[in-house]
Protein backbone atom coordinates (compact mmCIF):
# COMPACT_ATOMS: atom_id res chain seq x y z
CA UNK A 1 0.00 0.00 0.00
CA UNK A 2 1.28 3.48 -0.85
CA UNK A 3 2.48 5.56 2.08
CA UNK A 4 -0.15 8.28 1.61
CA UNK A 5 -2.90 5.64 1.45
CA UNK A 6 -1.56 4.03 4.63
CA UNK A 7 -1.55 7.42 6.35
CA UNK A 8 -5.26 7.84 5.57
CA UNK A 9 -5.97 4.31 6.78
CA UNK A 10 -4.21 5.17 10.04
CA UNK A 11 -6.22 8.38 10.35
CA UNK A 12 -9.50 6.49 9.93
CA UNK A 13 -8.38 3.88 12.46
CA UNK A 14 -7.70 6.62 15.00
CA UNK A 15 -11.18 8.06 14.55
CA UNK A 16 -10.37 11.07 12.39
CA UNK A 17 -12.80 12.40 9.79
CA UNK A 18 -11.39 12.24 6.27
CA UNK A 19 -11.69 14.80 3.47
CA UNK A 20 -13.13 14.27 0.01
CA UNK A 21 -9.62 13.96 -1.45
CA UNK A 22 -8.66 11.39 1.18
CA UNK A 23 -11.84 9.43 0.50
CA UNK A 24 -10.98 9.34 -3.21
CA UNK A 25 -7.49 8.08 -2.39
CA UNK A 26 -8.94 5.27 -0.27
CA UNK A 27 -11.56 4.46 -2.90
CA UNK A 28 -8.97 4.12 -5.65
CA UNK A 29 -6.03 2.54 -3.85
CA UNK A 30 -6.87 0.86 -0.55
CA UNK A 31 -7.19 -2.95 -0.68
CA UNK A 32 -10.79 -4.13 -0.41
CA UNK A 33 -10.00 -6.14 2.71
CA UNK A 34 -8.54 -3.05 4.38
CA UNK A 35 -11.65 -1.03 3.56
CA UNK A 36 -13.84 -3.79 4.97
CA UNK A 37 -11.90 -3.84 8.22
CA UNK A 38 -12.04 -0.05 8.56
CA UNK A 39 -15.76 0.04 7.79
CA UNK A 40 -16.46 -2.71 10.29
CA UNK A 41 -14.51 -0.76 12.91
CA UNK A 42 -16.68 2.30 12.17
CA UNK A 43 -19.82 0.17 12.34
CA UNK A 44 -18.85 -1.20 15.73
CA UNK A 45 -18.16 2.31 17.01
CA UNK A 46 -21.63 3.45 15.91
CA UNK A 47 -23.52 0.23 16.69
CA UNK A 48 -21.49 -2.08 18.91
CA UNK A 49 -22.37 -5.74 19.06
CA UNK A 50 -23.60 -8.41 16.70
CA UNK A 51 -27.19 -7.38 16.06
CA UNK A 52 -28.45 -6.73 12.54
CA UNK A 53 -31.87 -5.20 12.01
CA UNK A 54 -34.55 -5.71 9.37
CA UNK A 55 -37.98 -4.27 8.61
CA UNK A 56 -41.26 -5.85 7.59
CA UNK A 57 -42.87 -3.60 5.01
CA UNK A 58 -44.39 -3.43 1.57
CA UNK A 59 -43.42 -1.37 -1.43
CA UNK A 60 -46.45 -0.01 -3.32
CA UNK A 61 -45.98 1.72 -6.68
CA UNK A 62 -49.21 3.70 -7.08
CA UNK A 63 -48.59 4.61 -10.75
CA UNK A 64 -46.13 3.68 -13.47
CA UNK A 65 -46.89 6.73 -15.62
CA UNK A 66 -43.87 9.04 -15.62
CA UNK A 67 -42.59 11.99 -17.61
CA UNK A 68 -38.94 11.76 -16.53
CA UNK A 69 -37.60 9.48 -19.28
CA UNK A 70 -34.74 8.24 -17.08
CA UNK A 71 -32.40 6.17 -19.23
CA UNK A 72 -32.01 3.49 -16.57
CA UNK A 73 -35.72 2.85 -15.89
CA UNK A 74 -37.71 0.03 -17.48
CA UNK A 75 -40.75 0.46 -15.23
CA UNK A 76 -42.40 3.59 -16.54
CA UNK A 77 -44.90 4.31 -19.30
CA UNK A 78 -44.73 7.82 -20.73
CA UNK A 79 -48.21 7.73 -22.28
CA UNK A 80 -51.00 7.40 -19.67
CA UNK A 81 -53.16 5.77 -22.38
CA UNK A 82 -50.67 2.96 -22.99
CA UNK A 83 -52.33 -0.41 -22.28
CA UNK A 84 -49.75 -1.17 -19.58
CA UNK A 85 -50.04 2.24 -17.89
CA UNK A 86 -51.85 2.26 -14.56
CA UNK A 87 -52.88 4.19 -11.47
CA UNK A 88 -53.81 1.90 -8.60
CA UNK A 89 -57.36 2.15 -7.32
CA UNK A 90 -58.00 2.46 -3.62
CA UNK A 91 -59.36 -1.06 -3.62
CA UNK A 92 -56.09 -2.34 -5.11
CA UNK A 93 -54.12 -0.38 -2.52
CA UNK A 94 -56.38 -1.72 0.25
CA UNK A 95 -55.67 -5.28 -0.87
CA UNK A 96 -51.92 -4.68 -0.86
CA UNK A 97 -51.94 -3.09 2.59
CA UNK A 98 -54.13 -5.86 4.01
CA UNK A 99 -51.65 -8.45 2.72
CA UNK A 100 -48.80 -6.51 4.31
CA UNK A 101 -50.57 -6.30 7.66
CA UNK A 102 -51.20 -10.06 7.57
CA UNK A 103 -47.42 -10.53 7.29
CA UNK A 104 -46.85 -8.25 10.28
CA UNK A 105 -45.73 -5.19 8.33
CA UNK A 106 -45.21 -1.96 10.25
CA UNK A 107 -44.68 0.31 7.23
CA UNK A 108 -45.65 0.86 3.62
CA UNK A 109 -43.38 2.56 1.11
CA UNK A 110 -45.62 4.38 -1.35
CA UNK A 111 -43.89 5.62 -4.49
CA UNK A 112 -44.60 6.14 -8.17
CA UNK A 113 -43.83 7.96 -11.38
CA UNK A 114 -44.24 11.64 -12.20
CA UNK A 115 -47.75 11.42 -13.60
CA UNK A 116 -48.96 14.74 -15.04
CA UNK A 117 -52.57 13.57 -14.92
CA UNK A 118 -52.59 13.29 -11.12
CA UNK A 119 -53.66 16.41 -9.25
CA UNK A 120 -52.05 17.59 -6.04
CA UNK A 121 -55.21 16.63 -4.15
CA UNK A 122 -54.74 13.03 -5.31
CA UNK A 123 -51.60 12.70 -3.18
CA UNK A 124 -52.92 14.39 -0.05
CA UNK A 125 -56.24 12.54 -0.16
CA UNK A 126 -54.51 9.20 -0.72
CA UNK A 127 -52.27 9.68 2.33
CA UNK A 128 -55.24 10.81 4.42
CA UNK A 129 -57.31 7.81 3.34
CA UNK A 130 -54.55 5.33 4.18
CA UNK A 131 -53.92 7.01 7.53
CA UNK A 132 -57.62 6.92 8.45
CA UNK A 133 -58.17 3.30 7.43
CA UNK A 134 -55.01 1.38 8.33
CA UNK A 135 -52.79 1.06 11.38
CA UNK A 136 -49.49 1.26 9.52
CA UNK A 137 -46.75 3.84 9.14
CA UNK A 138 -46.71 5.70 5.83
CA UNK A 139 -43.37 6.56 4.25
CA UNK A 140 -44.13 7.95 0.87
CA UNK A 141 -42.92 9.64 -2.30
CA UNK A 142 -39.42 11.02 -2.88
CA UNK A 143 -37.92 14.48 -3.40
CA UNK A 144 -38.53 14.25 -7.15
CA UNK A 145 -42.20 13.37 -6.54
CA UNK A 146 -42.48 16.33 -4.16
CA UNK A 147 -41.15 18.49 -6.99
CA UNK A 148 -43.79 17.01 -9.32
CA UNK A 149 -46.46 18.06 -6.80
CA UNK A 150 -44.93 21.53 -6.80
CA UNK A 151 -45.21 21.68 -10.60
CA UNK A 152 -48.88 20.67 -10.68
CA UNK A 153 -49.95 22.78 -7.69
CA UNK A 154 -47.66 25.81 -7.59
CA UNK A 155 -47.25 25.21 -3.86
CA UNK A 156 -43.90 25.51 -2.09
CA UNK A 157 -41.99 22.45 -0.95
CA UNK A 158 -42.58 23.49 2.67
CA UNK A 159 -46.34 23.71 2.21
CA UNK A 160 -46.51 20.41 0.34
CA UNK A 161 -44.55 18.48 2.96
CA UNK A 162 -46.43 20.15 5.81
CA UNK A 163 -49.79 19.20 4.30
CA UNK A 164 -48.69 15.63 3.56
CA UNK A 165 -47.41 15.31 7.12
CA UNK A 166 -50.71 16.61 8.49
CA UNK A 167 -52.51 14.01 6.34
CA UNK A 168 -50.50 11.20 7.93
CA UNK A 169 -47.19 10.86 6.09
CA UNK A 170 -44.39 10.05 8.52
CA UNK A 171 -41.35 9.70 6.30
CA UNK A 172 -39.84 10.83 2.99
CA UNK A 173 -37.71 8.05 1.45
CA UNK A 174 -34.52 8.89 -0.39
CA UNK A 175 -35.54 7.73 -3.85
CA UNK A 176 -34.44 9.61 -6.94
CA UNK A 177 -30.99 10.45 -5.60
CA UNK A 178 -29.11 8.08 -7.91
CA UNK A 179 -25.84 10.07 -8.08
CA UNK A 180 -26.00 13.57 -6.58
CA UNK A 181 -23.65 15.07 -9.12
CA UNK A 182 -25.22 17.07 -11.93
CA UNK A 183 -22.61 15.96 -14.45
CA UNK A 184 -24.11 12.48 -14.12
CA UNK A 185 -27.73 13.54 -13.66
CA UNK A 186 -27.78 15.61 -16.84
CA UNK A 187 -26.67 12.53 -18.74
CA UNK A 188 -28.88 9.80 -17.25
CA UNK A 189 -31.95 11.68 -15.97
CA UNK A 190 -31.95 15.14 -17.60
CA UNK A 191 -35.59 15.88 -16.72
CA UNK A 192 -35.21 15.07 -13.03
CA UNK A 193 -34.43 17.54 -10.26
CA UNK A 194 -30.82 18.57 -9.80
CA UNK A 195 -28.69 17.51 -6.86
CA UNK A 196 -29.15 20.63 -4.76
CA UNK A 197 -32.93 20.54 -5.15
CA UNK A 198 -32.96 16.95 -3.89
CA UNK A 199 -30.90 18.00 -0.87
CA UNK A 200 -33.03 21.12 -0.28
CA UNK A 201 -36.25 19.09 -0.18
CA UNK A 202 -34.67 16.60 2.20
CA UNK A 203 -33.53 19.43 4.45
CA UNK A 204 -37.10 20.74 4.65
CA UNK A 205 -38.39 17.25 5.46
CA UNK A 206 -35.83 16.93 8.25
CA UNK A 207 -36.76 20.37 9.61
CA UNK A 208 -40.37 19.16 9.83
CA UNK A 209 -39.36 15.99 11.68
CA UNK A 210 -40.12 13.52 8.91
CA UNK A 211 -38.08 10.31 8.80
CA UNK A 212 -35.61 10.46 5.91
CA UNK A 213 -33.11 8.09 4.32
CA UNK A 214 -30.11 8.72 2.09
CA UNK A 215 -29.66 6.56 -0.99
CA UNK A 216 -27.11 6.07 -3.74
CA UNK A 217 -27.02 4.06 -6.96
CA UNK A 218 -23.71 3.26 -8.62
CA UNK A 219 -23.00 2.02 -12.13
CA UNK A 220 -23.93 4.93 -14.43
CA UNK A 221 -20.37 5.17 -15.72
CA UNK A 222 -19.67 7.80 -13.09
CA UNK A 223 -16.19 8.56 -11.75
CA UNK A 224 -14.92 8.08 -8.21
CA UNK A 225 -15.05 11.87 -7.91
CA UNK A 226 -18.76 11.83 -8.85
CA UNK A 227 -19.39 9.25 -6.15
CA UNK A 228 -17.53 11.17 -3.47
CA UNK A 229 -19.38 14.35 -4.48
CA UNK A 230 -22.60 12.45 -3.78
CA UNK A 231 -21.41 11.32 -0.36
CA UNK A 232 -20.12 14.79 0.44
CA UNK A 233 -23.51 16.36 -0.25
CA UNK A 234 -25.13 13.87 2.11
CA UNK A 235 -22.53 14.38 4.84
CA UNK A 236 -22.77 18.16 4.65
CA UNK A 237 -26.56 18.11 4.97
CA UNK A 238 -26.34 15.63 7.84
CA UNK A 239 -23.88 17.89 9.67
CA UNK A 240 -26.23 20.82 9.15
CA UNK A 241 -29.32 18.96 10.38
CA UNK A 242 -27.60 17.47 13.42
CA UNK A 243 -26.24 20.91 14.37
CA UNK A 244 -29.86 22.14 14.45
CA UNK A 245 -30.87 19.30 16.74
CA UNK A 246 -32.72 17.42 13.99
CA UNK A 247 -32.51 13.68 13.37
CA UNK A 248 -31.25 13.99 9.81
CA UNK A 249 -30.94 10.85 7.72
CA UNK A 250 -31.49 7.75 9.81
CA UNK A 251 -29.83 5.43 7.29
CA UNK A 252 -27.70 5.22 4.16
CA UNK A 253 -28.54 2.65 1.49
CA UNK A 254 -26.63 2.05 -1.74
CA UNK A 255 -27.18 -0.41 -4.54
CA UNK A 256 -26.05 -1.21 -8.07
CA UNK A 257 -27.70 -0.05 -11.30
CA UNK A 258 -29.60 -2.77 -13.12
CA UNK A 259 -30.04 -2.71 -16.88
CA UNK A 260 -31.70 -4.89 -19.48
CA UNK A 261 -33.52 -4.46 -22.80
CA UNK A 262 -36.37 -2.66 -21.02
CA UNK A 263 -34.09 0.34 -20.43
CA UNK A 264 -32.45 2.66 -22.96
CA UNK A 265 -29.16 2.09 -21.12
CA UNK A 266 -29.60 -1.64 -21.59
CA UNK A 267 -30.17 -1.15 -25.33
CA UNK A 268 -27.26 1.25 -25.72
CA UNK A 269 -24.12 0.23 -27.58
CA UNK A 270 -22.32 1.38 -24.43
CA UNK A 271 -24.31 -0.96 -22.17
CA UNK A 272 -21.19 -2.85 -21.07
CA UNK A 273 -19.80 0.33 -19.49
CA UNK A 274 -22.77 0.50 -17.09
CA UNK A 275 -23.31 -1.43 -13.89
CA UNK A 276 -20.91 -2.42 -11.13
CA UNK A 277 -19.43 -5.65 -9.82
CA UNK A 278 -19.99 -7.14 -6.39
CA UNK A 279 -16.52 -6.06 -5.27
CA UNK A 280 -17.16 -2.52 -6.49
CA UNK A 281 -20.43 -2.47 -4.56
CA UNK A 282 -18.65 -3.63 -1.41
CA UNK A 283 -15.97 -0.98 -1.91
CA UNK A 284 -18.70 1.66 -2.14
CA UNK A 285 -20.48 0.30 0.93
CA UNK A 286 -17.26 0.45 2.95
CA UNK A 287 -16.36 3.96 1.79
CA UNK A 288 -19.92 5.03 2.61
CA UNK A 289 -19.53 3.88 6.21
CA UNK A 290 -16.08 5.45 6.55
CA UNK A 291 -16.95 8.81 4.98
CA UNK A 292 -20.51 9.18 6.27
CA UNK A 293 -19.41 9.15 9.89
CA UNK A 294 -22.54 11.04 10.95
CA UNK A 295 -25.16 8.58 9.65
CA UNK A 296 -25.62 5.84 12.22
CA UNK A 297 -27.26 3.06 10.22
CA UNK A 298 -26.05 1.63 6.91
CA UNK A 299 -28.11 -0.90 5.02
CA UNK A 300 -26.96 -3.81 2.87
CA UNK A 301 -29.03 -4.20 -0.31
CA UNK A 302 -30.05 -7.73 -1.22
CA UNK A 303 -32.42 -7.17 -4.21
CA UNK A 304 -29.80 -6.15 -6.79
CA UNK A 305 -26.81 -8.45 -6.23
CA UNK A 306 -28.47 -11.09 -4.11
CA UNK A 307 -28.46 -12.02 -0.42
CA UNK A 308 -24.99 -13.59 -0.53
CA UNK A 309 -23.36 -10.27 -1.41
CA UNK A 310 -25.58 -8.46 1.09
CA UNK A 311 -24.35 -10.86 3.78
CA UNK A 312 -20.78 -9.82 3.00
CA UNK A 313 -21.94 -6.21 3.22
CA UNK A 314 -22.71 -6.85 6.89
CA UNK A 315 -18.95 -7.30 7.35
CA UNK A 316 -18.24 -4.12 5.37
CA UNK A 317 -19.92 -1.62 7.65
CA UNK A 318 -23.62 -2.40 7.34
CA UNK A 319 -25.79 -3.05 10.38
CA UNK A 320 -29.15 -3.49 8.63
CA UNK A 321 -30.41 -6.03 6.07
CA UNK A 322 -33.25 -3.99 4.61
CA UNK A 323 -36.83 -5.14 4.37
CA UNK A 324 -39.18 -7.81 3.10
CA UNK A 325 -40.34 -5.37 0.38
CA UNK A 326 -43.12 -7.85 -0.64
CA UNK A 327 -43.27 -6.18 -4.04
CA UNK A 328 -40.61 -4.52 -6.20
CA UNK A 329 -41.41 -3.17 -9.65
CA UNK A 330 -38.74 -0.63 -10.56
CA UNK A 331 -35.38 -2.36 -10.10
CA UNK A 332 -36.81 -5.70 -11.22
CA UNK A 333 -38.07 -4.22 -14.50
CA UNK A 334 -34.54 -3.05 -15.25
CA UNK A 335 -33.15 -6.57 -14.84
CA UNK A 336 -31.02 -8.30 -12.26
CA UNK A 337 -27.61 -9.87 -12.24
CA UNK A 338 -28.37 -12.59 -9.72
CA UNK A 339 -31.92 -12.19 -8.52
CA UNK A 340 -35.17 -13.60 -9.81
CA UNK A 341 -36.95 -13.11 -6.50
CA UNK A 342 -38.02 -9.66 -5.37
CA UNK A 343 -39.27 -10.27 -1.87
CA UNK A 344 -38.20 -12.17 1.21
CA UNK A 345 -40.27 -13.43 4.09
CA UNK A 346 -39.31 -12.32 7.62
CA UNK A 347 -38.09 -15.86 8.27
CA UNK A 348 -35.83 -15.77 5.20
CA UNK A 349 -34.39 -12.41 6.24
CA UNK A 350 -33.63 -13.76 9.70
CA UNK A 351 -31.98 -16.84 8.19
CA UNK A 352 -29.76 -14.68 5.98
CA UNK A 353 -28.73 -12.52 8.94
CA UNK A 354 -27.94 -15.58 11.06
CA UNK A 355 -26.04 -17.10 8.14
CA UNK A 356 -23.76 -14.07 8.16
CA UNK A 357 -23.05 -14.57 11.86
CA UNK A 358 -25.38 -11.97 13.39
CA UNK A 359 -28.47 -11.81 15.60
CA UNK A 360 -31.65 -10.72 13.75
CA UNK A 361 -33.61 -7.81 15.21
CA UNK A 362 -36.94 -6.63 13.84
CA UNK A 363 -37.18 -2.82 13.82
CA UNK A 364 -39.49 -0.04 12.73
CA UNK A 365 -38.70 2.88 10.41
CA UNK A 366 -37.06 4.81 13.23
CA UNK A 367 -34.76 1.86 14.00
CA UNK A 368 -36.52 1.20 17.28
CA UNK A 369 -36.32 -2.47 18.24
CA UNK A 370 -39.57 -4.42 18.00
CA UNK A 371 -38.19 -7.90 18.73
CA UNK A 372 -34.85 -9.67 19.10
CA UNK A 373 -34.72 -13.20 17.65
Amino acid sequence: MKSNTQAIVDAVSSGQRISEQEAMELYRNAPLSTLGALANQKRQAANPGDRVSYLIDRNINYTNVCNSDCTFCGFYQYDPRHPEAYVLSREQIREKIDEALELGATRILLQGGHNDELSYDFYVELISWIHDNFDIEINSFSPSEIHQMHLVSGKSYVDILTELQAAGMRGLPGGGAEILDDEVRKRVSPKKIRSQTWLDIMEIAQELGLTTTATMVIGFGESVENRINHLSGLRNLQDKSLAKGKAGFNAFISWVLQKNENTSMGRSRHRDTYGASSSEYLRNVAIGRIFLDNIIHHQASWPTLGPDVAQIGLHFGCDDFGSTMMEENVVSKAGALTQSKWEMSPEELRDEIRGAGFIPVQRNSSYEVIRVY
